[in-house]
């Protein structure tokens, strides 16, 4: 009994520990309170970053929605190539009569007018269509894969259909290609019939393809077709990669879809991204242009945005049209005034609806709300538990733009005062830009609670500027750094932003957010440079910039200390970094885990000594130190990767100096 009481002392005992150990902690003197979601990360489909990227599905124009509008040439069959293997002939036929979906309304007819074997030949038959994928289509020998298709027989005996996964053979005269794996599927049904089956390939292959051939006379229609890993992250539909890459910065909070791809970029209001139709099954999406010069099959939308960031533990914001256009519509950016069209008054309260009607498919009770029905009929019973709503992106901060903000912002509000609305300081957020100065005015007029700024500067920007310490300490409104980045992507690049969020940081009371931007480029389809990270089929290319990104945001807190560390040959007051000095240092607590962080830059050529004292915390015995460093025209690309952060366990002091090296940045990481 003796023995078994003692178990159950020593279980509690251990169990008390563990519940101390997560016990916040008590911020000593000397700190600032400061927001703990500095860190972010803004997802806007710019690069191929969504089909082709994050999103995981591996067939590109499945439903054959491309169009010339998007790009001249394409088209229903673009990304398709005919098949017909042997001595198999026919055509096919793009229709939209009777489609599976009025918001996908293309498809594609098959006419088989042979596919019989002759003498001479004994190889593969059928008449059909080859999709490549993005590049090829990367699978693993082993792995699942997850292929679907509506179709249906419109004309003579039920249709047999092969699908298959190859490795195609190149050379003449043409063999039969590498059978990777197949499935066969009987189609007698008339009406539209989704099909499915799991293909297991026998090996690994970088350059599959998928083929379907109707082995059966007659003609067959088809659409959405998709082949998707069942190996997504935590089974979502999103690339693990990819998606781990995002959740290792530890973001806080996620800004969605965009950037310009919100109000369509210009093309007009017929183009601007409505959510509503992005949550229902995949057939029912209403695919659009892109803003970037390509197609957006929003197989990735508001559902698997708001998901991801519930699994990722990030607050969603997305940011809904303000019923007004980009001003860049057509080469408007070189207009006098720019080109800015606005949706008549009489129309704006579609517009308040798409921002409250959100609201609700978010937080709502599915037995009381029609839109929190579709969220849970979609998979998602509970709410969302939204916090964040952006209105507008970077539009010109026009009369006519305030006008239709403050008529949303006031309804929206009055509807849902426990939202946080963030608005928009225009394209441009320098104290000498007219947008910028209209926005602050406008935020003030409104109170709101966050504006967004956004700048993309060469690096000497991010080197020597200070602004946020000259920002008025009184004012309600918080600010957004919701876009920036130094204009390439060398090592001094990342060192400069991370001297900048050195300064963010010892301004947390103001800054509330930061989201470095754009976040993903595929390669050899990429439109703006630079950016976080870059990616073919196989991996991610991490850059400098990613992995400054990463410690802040592992590194993240809710108190800055300015006062602990202080550089040699600086003045008494001295809290680098000041304007125009290119190192700093900063010291963040974190009192929910109690954890404390020292992060220090050098971004000069000269070698650094800082003398720390962390008396003041009660810090254990060991830490771990974390350096990133090289060269300042280091680059990590494709070719070559020489930059990535390398840790080690340390000794924990609660005075010393340290060493700083010319190009680096160094974090220390200490327990409570």
């Amino acid at each position: 009994m003796y023995y078994k009481r003692s178990i159950l002392c020593a279980a509690l005992a251990a169990a008390t520990m563990g519940l101390n150990a997560q016990k916040p902690v008590k911020a000593p003197a000397g700190g600032k309170a400061i927001s703990d979601e500095l860190i972010g990360i803004f997802f806007e489909d710019i690069n191929n970053s969504a089909d082709g990227g994050l999103y995981a599905e591996l067939i590109q124009n499945g439903a054959f929605e491309f169009s010339p509008v998007e790009r001249d040439g394409w088209g229903p069959g673009t990304a398709w190539r005919i098949t017909r293997p042997g001595h198999s002939t026919g055509y096919i036929q793009p229709r939209m009569d009777n489609p599976v979906h009025a918001n996908n309304a293309t498809y594609m007819r098959l006419h088989c007018e042979r596919a019989n074997q002759y003498y001479d030949y004994t190889g593969w038959t059928g008449f059909g269509i080859q999709n490549d994928g993005f590049d090829g289509i990367s699978v693993k020998a082993g792995e699942k894969y997850d292929f679907s298709a509506f179709m249906r027989n419109v004309k003579g005996d039920a249709k047999q259909v092969r699908v298959v996964l190859i490795e195609p053979v190149k050379g003449w005269p043409p063999k039969d290609p590498k059978l990777l794996a197949e499935t066969t599927f009987d189609v007698s049904n008339g009406d539209w019939k989704k099909f499915e089956a799991v293909l297991t390939p026998n090996a690994d292959c970088k350059q599959a393809a998928l083929q379907i051939l109707v082995l059966t006379k007659g003609d067959m229609d088809i659409d959405v077709v998709s082949l998707m890993p069942e190996d997504t992250y935590k089974g979502h539909g999103l690339r693990k990669d990819l998606a781990q890459a995002l959740a290792d910065l530890k973001p806080k909070f996620m800004r969605f879809p965009g950037g310009c791809v919100v109000h369509g970029g210009g093309d007009g209001f017929w183009n601007t991204y409505r959510w509503k139709t992005t949550i229902g099954p995949k057939e029912t999406r209403r695919q659009l242009k892109n803003t970037w010069g390509y197609h957006q099959s929003v197989g990735l939308g508001y559902f698997e945005y708001f998901q991801f960031c519930e699994d990722l533990g990030m607050e969603p914001l997305p940011i809904l049209p303000a019923g007004v256009s980009c001003q860049g519509a057509n080469g408007g950016w070189g207009m006098k005034g720019q080109a800015q069209d606005v949706v008549p008054m009489s129309e704006m309260d579609e517009w308040v609806d798409e921002c409250i009607d959100l609201i609700e498919w978010a937080n709502g009770d599915p037995a009381t709300n029609k839109w929190a029905k579709m969220r849970a009929e979609a998979g998602h019973p509970k709410p969302f538990n939204l916090k964040y709503l952006g209105i507008g992106n970077e539009e010109r901060i026009s009369p006519e733009f305030c006008e239709r903000f403050k008529y949303i912002y006031e309804r929206v509000t009055k509807a849902h005062p426990e939202i946080v609305i963030v608005g928009t300081a225009g394209p441009g957020s320098h104290a000498d830009n007219g947008d910028y100065q209209n926005g602050w005015k406008l935020a003030e007029e409104l109170n709101m609670p966050i504006l967004d700024e956004h700048y993309y500067e060469p690096n000497t920007y991010f080197l020597n500027k200070r602004q946020y310490d000259s920002y008025p300490r009184d004012r309600k409104t918080k600010v957004y750094l919701g876009e920036y980045a130094a204009k390439d992507k060398k090592l001094i690049d990342a060192l400069a932003e991370g001297l900048y969020l050195l300064h963010v940081e010892r301004n947390g009371d103001v800054v509330a957010m930061t989201s470095y931007a754009p976040l993903f480029a595929r390669k050899n389809g990429t439109q703006w440079n630079p950016d976080l990270i870059y990616y073919d089929n196989e991996r991610p290319f991490l850059t400098c910039s990613y992995y400054v990104q990463q410690l802040f945001g592992q590194s993240s807190g809710n108190y800055y200390y300015g006062d602990c560390v202080k550089f040699e040959g600086d003045a008494a007051d001295a809290i680098q970094p000041m304007e125009g000095v290119h190192y700093g240092q900063s010291v963040i607590l974190n009192t929910k885990t109690r954890q404390l962080f020292v992060k220090l830059i050098n971004a000069s050529a000269d070698a650094k000594k800082a003398n720390i004292n962390l008396s003041r915390f009660g810090i254990k015995k060991l830490a771990t130190k974390t350096t990133l460093a090289g060269q300042p025209n280091d680059e990590n690309n494709f070719d070559a990767q020489p930059i990535a952060p390398k840790k080690e366990q340390i000794k924990a002091q609660k005075k010393f100096t340290l060493d700083l090296a010319p190009y680096s940045m160094v974090m220390l990481q200490y327990q409570l």
